[in-house]
């Protein structure tokens, strides 16, 4: 039956569930009127009044990405794909190309903030940066960065500062780096008090201190067999997935082969079970030195955003110092002719003779007069 013949036999004063009446209108009754008969009411969202803004699209209601979804896409061997982003315009780009994971990284020290490494990056910070993620990436599974100082003193903190990511950071999960003793049993801790954790091996930038820099992992035997076993103990205290940052291509694939949860790579080859690059790195926006200083190797750019960023600042920036900008076109709000010519009684009446001079110069440039107010005419005034 189509839904137009399904309603109309409906008797009139008989009740139909919002569910039905929804799935049947394609529209959401709020009352029942005397008639019997319902009245779609305008569905309220927290949008923007289009009057004023354009605001973004409606989202994709394609369902939520989850473990469970993360877990058969890594049994049929389909590649996982994660971006990180930090705030709500990326996120919204990333939910709408279909990412499976956005990780809200602590990188957004470096990024975003202009530090030189991630280790002035506060909880505070982060959960700034995951709210506003939350808000824009409805659809991937959204995994947020424990910043360095966050989980190392205690399991106890660990897993304090993980139900913070969750409660008020608006995150699935968390992501903690390095697999020695303490990290791992600090991951083991989160995962027993009910939070997803993913690690992160070879190259873990908040190790700086003892690394000696931002240097690649995995590079000889033995620092191949430590990363491996590092992602082998991260994995036993349930870990759901790892990140392999900046190791050989053949040790990825070792571990990778060796694990049974996925493996995240950034640098470290085709052989992971998915790939993470940062938003503005594949973008290419970054054009200043500090971001060209500490853009890596491995990322490709996808788009040459950056440059076409700052063309249109340029273009921008000569039109309003030609007034060219705006023109009309961009000065949308109006003002009725009686209106107009009442504003410029009352600005005279008031001592604004200056003022008043200014509207009747606005008028001379769109090539009216008061006569031409008289009979009907409508004049922009910009705001």
């Amino acid at each position: 039956m189509s839904p137009s013949s399904y309603l109309a036999s409906v008797p009139p004063g008989c009740l139909v569930s919002a569910a039905v009446y929804s799935k049947y209108a394609g529209i959401t009754p709020i009352v029942n009127c005397s008639s019997g008969k319902w009245v779609p009411a305008r569905c309220m969202t927290n949008l923007p009044d289009n009057n004023v803004y354009g605001g973004p699209e409606h989202q994709s209601p394609t369902k939520r990405v989850t473990l469970r979804h993360l877990e058969s896409k890594y049994a049929k061997r389909q590649p996982i794909t994660m971006v990180t982003a930090y705030d709500y315009p990326s996120a919204v780009h990333v939910d709408q190309a279909g990412i499976d994971i956005c990780l809200v990284g602590d990188s957004v020290g470096m990024v975003v903030h202009g530090h030189d490494t991630t280790l002035p990056v506060t909880m505070e910070d982060m959960l700034v940066h995951c709210r506003a993620v939350a808000r824009g990436a409805k659809r991937p599974l959204l995994v947020g960065d424990l910043p360095f100082g966050s989980y190392e003193q205690s399991s106890q903190q660990a897993v304090n500062s993980a139900v913070r990511m969750l409660k008020e950071g608006g995150m699935d999960s968390v992501k903690l780096e390095g697999g020695y003793d303490s990290r791992v049993a600090a991951a083991k801790a989160i995962v027993e008090a009910g939070i997803a954790v993913m690690g992160h091996v070879g190259l873990t930038p908040q190790a700086i201190s003892v690394l000696g820099g931002f240097r690649p992992q995995g590079r000889s035997s033995a620092s191949a067999i430590m990363v491996l076993e590092n992602a082998l103990a991260l994995q036993e205290v349930g870990c759901f997935s790892i990140v392999l940052e900046c190791i050989p291509s053949p040790v990825a694939a070792a571990i990778t082969t060796a694990l049974r949860i996925p493996t995240i790579g950034i640098g470290a080859g085709s052989t992971c079970s998915g790939q993470v690059l940062v938003y503005h790195d594949l973008l290419g926006m970054m054009q200043h030195p500090h971001h060209a200083k500490v853009t890596p190797k491995f990322c490709k750019q996808y788009g040459q955003i950056g440059s076409a960023i700052n063309k249109a600042l340029i273009e921008y920036r000569e039109e309003v110092q030609s007034h060219s900008f705006p023109s009309n076109a961009y000065s949308p709000y109006r003002i009725d002719p009686h209106d107009t010519e009442s504003f410029l009684e009352e600005l005279e009446k008031k001592g604004f003779h200056a003022a008043a001079e200014a509207v009747a110069v606005e008028m001379h440039a769109y090539q009216m007069s008061p006569k031409q107010l008289n009979n009907g005419a409508t004049i922009e005034l910009m705001k």
